[in-house]
């Protein structure tokens, strides 16, 4: 699969499991860490887990293996790493308290139902 296959696929089993507010900032030219963060969250710690295992199995059925899952543990932020897209899934707690999309406000805000056609 292509870096924007992925982004599309991850985006749309995110929203088939129901996470809420998706949202995609491009950050390619600001870093080197990734092109593309996904950013998600579940409504509760279980929510959240199922979110990144849907998403880890799924990408994994089309031969897409992440580089690294960080955070499975507690549930409150877990971060898969797939090269050139990071996904982020927070509890909604963890989210507010992080504010990445402020952190990385000087990115490019994607908007993700474009992968939902």
């Amino acid at each position: 699969m292509t870096r924007d296959e992925i982004l599309a696929e991850a985006v749309k089993i995110l929203d088939n499991k129901k996470a809420e507010d998706i949202r995609v900032i491009e950050i390619g030219d600001l870093t080197i860490i990734a092109d593309y963060f996904i950013i998600a969250n579940g409504i509760s710690t279980t929510h959240t887990k199922a979110l990144a295992d849907e998403v880890e199995f799924q990408l994994k059925e089309k031969g897409v293996e992440p580089r690294q899952i960080q955070g499975n543990n507690g549930g409150g932020w877990i971060v898969m790493d797939y090269s050139d897209i990071v996904i982020h899934i927070f509890n909604k707690e963890m989210r507010d308290f992080y504010n990445l999309e402020r952190l990385w406000s000087d990115g490019k805000d994607i908007d993700p139902s474009q992968f939902l056609k």
